[in-house]
């Protein structure tokens, strides 16, 4: 096992879970909003989707400055050059899809496939995308990135807006999964449920779940093994 887990706590009035590395450094997970999340790591503060205007309405300034901002795609609830803007410092990496880079006017890009380490963290950029007919023009192949961070031996995979691809039975590994559920623009509580199943996490955070009855995802993986959390990613 590459990680110990430990249980929610509460900070500043939002929720977080810490989880241990291979050599024994925390991650902080800090759950903000629909799509948005914090990391913080060994000094290192990782920012994704940062979005202000998105309800609740976010004040990033209230945040530190960052050193890494991962963006997955360019819709509102997860692209906001204001939230990036105060968040941004010298040094700041901002990387993003092809869209939201040229959007952006700067920042570095990823396409699906691509790996860079960036700040001595490992980044994967894989597909997210829809499948169902009728829904493939929200996000369609090749446009917009998942990410997998790979930090001291912990792998999180952060799935960005897509549903239950196939290029999901590559991801090995994968310690803490962050899957989206809100059909029609992402997944159903049963894709969610065979996506964990294909992925095998051993933490799962339901997330962008809008007013989806969420707490059917872990009724679906019960005696999974997944540890299913569900917290504030409404």
């Amino acid at each position: 096992m590459t990680a110990s887990i430990t249980t929610e706590s509460l900070a500043s009035g939002y929720q977080t879970d810490t989880f241990k590395t291979k050599g024994g450094k925390e991650v902080v997970v800090t759950a903000i909003k629909h799509a948005s999340l914090r990391m913080q790591y060994d000094g290192l503060e990782i920012q994704v989707d940062p979005v202000a205007e998105y309800a609740p309405a976010t004040d990033y300034s209230t945040f530190p400055k960052t050193d890494v901002i991962l963006v997955t795609h360019e819709h509102f609830d997860h692209f906001d050059r204001s939230a990036i803007a105060a968040l941004t410092k010298d040094g700041t990496d901002v990387i993003a899809n092809p869209a939201v880079q040229k959007m952006l006017g700067s920042g570095v890009v990823m396409t699906n496939g691509e790996s860079r380490v960036v700040k001595g963290i490992r980044l994967d950029a894989v597909p997210a995308y829809n499948t169902t007919p009728g829904h493939t023009q929200f996000h369609p192949k090749g446009r917009d990135n998942g990410y997998v961070l790979t930090i001291d031996g912990l792998r999180f995979y952060i799935a960005g807006d897509t549903e239950d691809i196939p290029e999901m039975v590559k991801l090995k590994d994968i310690d803490i999964a962050f899957l989206p559920c809100n059909q029609p623009y992402t997944m159903t509580p049963e894709q969610v449920a065979k996506a964990a199943r294909t992925i095998k996490p051993k933490v799962l955070f339901p997330y962008h779940y809008s007013q989806t009855p969420i707490k059917h995802v872990a009724e679906l993986l019960a005696g999974s093994g997944i540890d299913v959390r569900i917290r504030n990613y409404q």
